[in-house]
């Protein structure tokens, strides 16, 4: 065993005033590269560290939790954090969803090291970016480019002994001309064969089609919206979907009866939202992490299994996210969150430029920004577009249209959508720093509503 976890099992043996101890530690290393202008800007690496203590104290009225978060070096600094996240359970309330830790279990790679990030992530980036910058011209490539692993290492006194390397690589290219742009955002596991002057070929070809810029009014458009665009719609409404927010009446899950929607059509297209921990595209943490409680998780599920989980299936809610506390409440089966997303439709379905092919008017929608809750009773949402909204006529790109402001929710989207393309691997543009495993398919939305135009360029 490395370090980290010898270092763990010191700690556990500090337990004193705990019926139970949780011990989360986060090993990350990252590598990231930044250009602007064609020219590299910066590069560099990190390390760092996070230890999580949670405290588990039964106690007359109840079960007392304590939370207590730690950076930096670990040695005799963990300890102390034992201390304090046992004095933390000892002074809390008791807590209505508090619960004893779930049942041990281990993963085979509990011993080994954390995984490591460096510049050698970049090897087919770098060079394809030099291709990218020559091939520009009076073009401008601006972008920033990530590879990050954090290994989660769970140890809990009840014997659960858990490791999770997750590694992330993220690469975010704007190409400008003038006072024309696009973006797009790609994302993988490693940037191991990235083509990177293909994606600024295929970006710098959006802004060569156009040859014209359109003035048009605000109202209701039909919209193609990109798999980018989707995965941060449909982000908004994974992170609404919690069985707690539902059961206290405060979210677009509520309803009057205090029951959960579980069994209603949200949409009439063959839809279907999951999540699975080990989907090949997008690999994650099979066991619950949590650092704190919220609508979505609660401390005490952490190490609990993960499985595949049906969220929408064709179309139809078949369940929320619940923690253990919640699905007791409800009766419905345990479904805790899993770090990953993906929405796809039937097998026949085109892809994106078949999409544009097919459309006689409207506009393509290739990235979103700036996205908050209006109502969250409806999901609404104000946002903008950002880089790049494309008129399309008779199946063809005619022109650049300025940036709008939207009211929307994903809800309602999902049901007038009317077309579902193929889905592909997706970056919300705005959550790409927080959550990046989604696969996503362009949607088609005949009255999508664009409240003002904005002045954002």
């Amino acid at each position: 065993m490395s370090g980290i976890q010898d270092a763990l099992e010191a700690a556990l043996r500090h337990r004193r005033d705990a019926d139970e101890l949780l011990l989360i530690a986060d090993e990350t290393a990252a590598a990231h590269l930044r250009w602007a202008g064609n020219a590299l800007t910066t590069n560099g690496s990190v390390r760092s560290r996070r230890v999580t203590a949670v405290a588990v104290r039964d106690g007359a009225a109840g079960v007392h939790v304590g939370l207590v978060g730690h950076g930096g070096a670990l040695g005799d600094a963990l300890p102390g954090l034992v201390r304090a996240a046992e004095r933390a359970a000892r002074d809390a309330p008791p807590a209505a969803d508090a619960a004893r830790l779930p049942e041990p279990w281990r993963t085979p790679s509990w011993a080994e090291p954390p995984g490591g990030a460096s510049v050698d992530a970049f090897r087919d980036v770098l060079p394809g970016l030099a291709e990218a910058f020559a091939a520009a011209g009076q073009r401008r490539l601006y972008g920033y480019t990530e590879h990050r692993v954090v290994t989660t290492y769970l140890a809990a006194s009840t014997g659960a002994r858990l490791r999770h390397p997750q590694s992330t690589g993220l690469f975010d290219l704007s190409v400008r001309d003038g006072d024309d742009s696009a973006w797009a955002g790609v994302t993988a596991p490693d940037l191991t064969g990235l083509d990177v002057p293909a994606l600024a070929a295929d970006l710098s070809a959006t802004l060569a089609r156009p040859g014209r810029r359109v003035e048009l009014p605000p109202g209701r458009y039909e919209v193609l919206l990109t798999p980018n665009c989707v995965a941060d719609l449909m982000l908004h409404l994974y992170l609404a979907a919690g069985a707690r927010g539902a059961l206290d009446g405060r979210t677009a899950f509520s309803r009057p009866d205090g029951g959960l929607p579980l069994g209603e059509r949200l949409t009439a297209l063959p839809l279907t939202l999951r999540s699975d921990p080990h989907h090949p595209l997008l690999p994650c943490a099979p066991f619950t992490v949590s650092r704190g409680t919220d609508d979505l998780t609660a401390v005490v599920d952490n190490g609990l299994p993960l499985r595949p989980t049906r969220w929408i299936d064709e179309g139809v809610l078949t369940a929320l996210v619940q923690t253990r506390h919640t699905a007791e409440q409800t009766g419905a089966p345990l479904t805790p969150m899993v770090d990953n997303l993906v929405l796809e439709g039937g097998p026949d379905a085109p892809t994106l430029p078949e999409m544009v092919r097919s459309t006689r008017r409207g506009l393509l929608l290739t990235s979103l920004w700036y996205l908050r809750d209006v109502d969250p009773a409806s999901l609404l949402l104000t946002g903008l577009t950002r880089d790049g909204v494309r008129l399309v006529e008779d199946g063809e790109i005619v022109g650049t249209v300025h940036n709008f402001r939207f009211n929307e929710s994903p809800l309602s989207l999902l049901a007038r959508a009317t077309e579902a393309g193929r889905p592909v691997p997706a970056l919300p543009r705005e959550w790409g720093d927080y959550f990046t495993r989604m696969v996503m398919p362009p949607l088609r939305v005949p009255d999508f509503l664009m409240s003002a135009v904005s002045p954002a360029t």
